[in-house]
């Protein structure tokens, strides 16, 4: 089965004379990775349900350069970043969304003084705002009563304190909202963070991302609910490492939504 899906780019949407009311950016993850393509297509059937106008750079979107700044190394970073503002400004961008707490967090507060300054809000805030504007409406479906613990970004969290978005979307869906003991400003990272995803692990006697499942798993959830395609991988891996754990799903706030509507 494949799905048709309407994903204008800017410069389609340039050459009609429109402006979008957002511009979807997409992320390298959002891209490349086939887990994180799932959740990019989530959100894409939720923006067309809600009739959201909206665009992405398609080829013309580079890496944010996070991996390149957190792993030290500045001037690539500044290289990726200027390039995007290029193109980003050539099109008149206002407001960006992202699935990405990593693109979210340096689009916001590392673009700026590079001369990239947009509204940039994640795509949980952006869900809540289409949710609050009566745009969209989401009830329970098939994840009425579940439990779902919340796993904090830490780009999304500790580095931009958006804690209740996420949060307010799960209530929303009638699901029973189940908190880790490390939760929100005390969350623990899942170990993805700062450029880890794309080097080996340390000596140690355990990997972050497992420890970070203990937590969730702890509180005996039906799901785990995340917002960033990092953490996604790093718990479904501790999931998958845990195997008789193997009935629960590791989730992004947008899937839950778009299959709570069956989008």
């Amino acid at each position: 089965m494949s799905e048709v899906l309407n994903v204008p780019t800017m410069a389609e949407m340039m050459a009609q004379g429109k402006q979008p009311e957002v511009l979807f950016w997409v992320g390298c993850a959002g891209s490349f990775d086939d887990r994180a393509k799932k959740i990019t297509k989530a959100f894409v059937r939720i923006l067309n349900r809600a009739n959201v106008s909206f665009a992405v750079l398609g080829t013309e979107e580079s890496c944010t350069g996070d991996p390149a700044k957190r792993a030290g190394n500045e001037f690539l970073f500044q290289m990726q970043a200027m390039m995007n503002i290029e193109v980003l400004n050539a099109y008149e961008a206002k407001k960006i969304v992202t699935a990405c707490p990593h693109c979210f967090n340096t689009l916001k507060n590392e673009y700026p003084e590079l001369g990239g300054k947009y509204e940039v809000v994640h795509h949980t805030e952006f869900l809540k705002s289409l949710l609050n504007e009566g745009r969209l409406t989401i009830e329970g479906g098939q994840f009425k009563g579940k439990r779902i613990t919340f796993h904090d970004p830490c780009y999304l969290g500790r580095a931009n304190n958006v804690y209740e978005a996420p949060r307010e979307l799960i209530q929303k869906l009638e699901a029973e909202l189940v908190e880790m003991k490390r939760s929100k400003a005390k969350g623990l990272c899942c170990g993805a963070g700062g450029a880890q995803m794309f080097k080996d692990s340390e000596p140690g006697n355990k990997e972050i991302n497992i420890e970070r499942t203990e937590d969730a798993l702890e509180t005996k959830p039906d799901i785990i609910a995340a917002g960033c395609p990092f953490c996604n991988t790093m718990m479904t891996d501790g999931v998958k490492n845990k195997e008789s754990e193997g009935e629960i799903k590791v989730m992004d706030i947008a899937e839950l939504i778009a299959n709570a509507q069956d989008l």
